[in-house]
This record gives C-alpha cells, structure tokens and sequence, in this order.
C-alpha cells in the first residue's frame, strides 16, 4: 500500500472515531441538560415535564416507525451504551488474545465495583453473568439438597425456574412445590402469609419473584425473607424485572441471593445480568460450570464460562452512567407515571381488567390487563398488524391478558395512540 493510500485511511478511521464520540457526546449533554433542568424538584412533579423527558428520549436510537411496548422482555440500550459496546468489540478484536485478555479483562473489576455500589453489596458478592436464568440456575443447581427436600414457590414464578428445579426432581428425588395464588394479590402480607402457611420441616429453600413477569405484581421478598431465615431456609429471588427499575439497596431485601438482567430495566447491552450471593454463602454454593476452586468463596467462580466477548459486560458501565444521571427515583415515578396514562384510562371502561393492582405497592412500570369477551391473542395480533404497537399475550394458568411495558423513550403520543386503538376495540371489537 503506498503512503498517500496510508494517510486517507488513517485520516478516515481518525474522523470516524471522531464522529463517534461526538454522538456519544451529544447524548450525553442531552441528559446532562436534562438533570441540570430537574434541579430539586421532587420525582412525581418531574416525571409529568414533557420537556425534561424528551431530552432523555433522544438519548435512544429507536424506531418510531412503531410503538414497543414489551420492554419487560428485552429493552433497547440508549446510544452510549451502544456506542461503547462497540467500541470494546472493535478493540477486542485487534488482536483479541492480547487486548480482550491483557488488557479489557481487568476492567471488569470496575464494572463489577459499580454494580456492586448500585446494589448496595460488596464487590466481592457480585457476579458478572449472561443473564437471570444463568444467575438463578447457578444458585438452583448450586445448592446441595437431598432426596425428599423440598423447596416452596409460587404459581407466579418464571418457567425457566420451575423447569430447572423439575430436573433436579426427576434426577435427585427432591420435591418442588408450587403454591396457587390468586390473581389479582389483594394484600401483600397474603403472599408472605402464603410462605409461611407451606413451610415444612423439610422444606430447605425459596424460591419468589421481586416483580412477577406475569403480572407486575411485586413481591414483599423482605419480609419473605424473614420467613425463611426464621426456619433457617434461604430464599433465592428472581429480579428480572425489579433491579434498576424499582429504587431498592440489597439490605432493604435483605436477601441471600439475587439474579437479574441487565437488558432489561438497566437497558445494558443484550447478554447481561448479575448474580449477588452474601459472602458467608458462597463457598457453599457449586458454580454451574468448573472451575478450579469449585467450594471457594470467590464470587468470580461464577463467571467461568469460557471465551465470550467482553464488549458487552464492559459497556454496563455506561448503562449504570445514564441511570444514575437520570436518578433512580426519577426514573421510577416516570415508569409508573407512564403504566398509570394508559392503564388508568382503560379502567373506566368496565369491561377492562386487571391481573395486579395499580396502587405503588403493587405494581410499577407494567401490568396485564384483558377486556372481557376479547380473545387476548388475538387482541396483541390486530394492535401488531393494524397499528404497527408491539406487545405481548401473556396465557399462563389463570393469566390471559396482555401485558403493557413501556420505557423511558416511550412518548404521551405513543401511549394515547395505544389507549385509542384499544378503545376502537372495546367500541367495534376486533374485525373479522
């Protein structure tokens, strides 16, 4: 290649990585802006400001060509976190032996300190992992039990969950069982209620959701927790869909162990959770996959698994940057501001239901509603097929609705576009 040929691409790839940063600097002055706006103005005043909100809806790359609204499945990352994911990948892969192992595998100290100050534990109880199911199955597959022991959940939980226990069931001889709840949860102290009417001397763990995926409806897990510590059981909590969404510290739950994603709520790259066991329990617990020291209480233990890109566990960092700019508090009356424009306008139609109340200790940022008389999935088809909204059908037992989950970018707009093509509904039905 001759010099001048050098000089254009060098000068190309400068000014490409010069354009890259200034997105990544234009979405960051936009919700700079925004917090410099808020001032100390409190969260439910801040979470009706249109203006403040679109500075943070422009943060995300989305498109507006239609209206998603299942975020409690997988939520887009705003554009930092995009930008930094790919800015990892492109350097892992200069020489990846060197610059993902050398030099990239450090930094995760850092990512995994600044989850560990969110959560509100220490770093040395924090594990970088993929996802919730490899988070929570870690802890299911990880306990030592023997036949006949028996371990107490919910009708609610997440079938990932309940598959993983059924096969220690079928391998082992250990007992699961699944206790009814009925829907909508009327009281909170029900559900601890319910725990604590099922335990029995053979009962050795349990097992709940911090927020149902099913419904929204949020499990008091602290003072289940208490249940379970009074008869020396370990309760093992989902938090898929609480962690950066509900404002909580580990030691209001005070929980043992604790698996989420960070794909969700925290909208980190795809590929992303994290998994908190307390100290004086992490020898105890087996890793899911080998690893040298398997009965040490080094909590990276659970992170052998093999070669896998970095890029996405170092770009948490600019998730937890954008959510602890915007402010936690704020974030979640936004989210709850958002569940209550749509939710609390199809309520006046009586034939509306729903499957968790709307009162802030029940649910937050999503619920499941049904209107009566409307198959739901094909309810979730027409909004798809007639009005470009994406949601999702939720048929689970005694659960058939639709589950509503919008996000911080998600507009007023987008919402009452939703509510009327629900009400177009609930006015014609669904076409022929």
């Amino acid at each position: 290649m001759d010099r001048t040929r050098r000089q254009f691409l060098r000068q190309g790839l400068a000014l490409g990585a010069l354009a890259g940063f200034a997105l990544r600097d234009d979405a960051q002055q936009r919700v700079l802006a925004a917090q410099k706006a808020a001032g100390d103005r409190a969260p439910e005043d801040l979470a009706r400001d249109e203006d403040f909100w679109f500075r943070i809806q422009q943060a995300f790359d989305i498109d507006r060509s239609m209206i998603y609204l299942n975020n409690g499945g997988i939520c887009p990352s705003p554009r930092v976190v995009q930008d930094a994911l790919r800015r990892h990948i492109e350097y892992s892969n200069a020489a990846p032996a060197r610059t993902m192992w050398r030099v990239l595998q450090p930094q995760l100290e850092m990512v995994r300190s600044r989850l560990a100050r969110t959560f509100g534990c220490a770093p040395d109880e924090m594990a970088i992992t993929r996802n919730t199911t490899e988070s929570l199955e870690t802890c299911i597959f990880g306990m030592d039990f023997e036949r006949g022991d028996e371990i107490l959940t919910t009708s609610l939980d997440y079938p990932r969950m309940i598959h993983s226990f059924k096969q220690r069931e079928l391998r082992e001889g250990i007992v699961l069982k699944q206790v009814p709840v009925a829907v909508p949860v009327q009281d909170p102290g029900d559900l601890v209620e319910l725990f604590a009417k099922h335990i029995t001397p053979k009962t050795k763990a349990l097992l709940c959701c911090h927020i149902v995926f099913l419904t929204g409806q949020i499990f008091p897990v602290r003072d289940i927790a208490r249940v379970g510590r009074a008869h020396g059981i370990p309760l093992i909590i989902d938090g898929a869909h609480a962690f950066a969404h509900l404002t909580f510290k580990r030691d209001d739950l005070e929980c043992d162990y604790y698996g989420t994603s960070l794909h969700k709520w925290l909208t980190a790259p795809i590929g992303t959770g994290f998994l908190h066991v307390r100290k004086d329990k992490i020898a105890a617990l087996w890793p899911l996959m080998g690893a040298e020291e398997p009965q040490s209480d080094d909590i990276r233990k659970f992170e052998q698994i093999g070669t896998h890109p970095l890029g996405l566990k170092l770009a948490i960092s600019e998730a937890l940057t954008f959510h602890d700019t915007i402010g936690p508090l704020r974030k979640q009356a936004r989210l709850r501001y958002l569940r209550d424009r749509w939710a609390r306008r199809l309520a006046q139609d009586k034939r509306v239901s729903f499957y968790a109340r709307l009162e802030p200790e029940h649910t937050c940022a999503f619920v499941t509603f049904a209107i009566d008389g409307i198959d739901n999935g094909k309810l979730v088809a027409h909004l798809w097929g007639k009005h470009n909204i994406y949601t999702i059908a939720i048929d689970h037992e005694d659960i058939h609705g639709v589950r509503v989950t919008p996000n911080l970018y998600t507009t007023l707009d987008e919402i009452d576009m939703f509510c009327e093509a629900v009400e177009d509904v609930l006015a014609n039905g669904l076409p022929a």
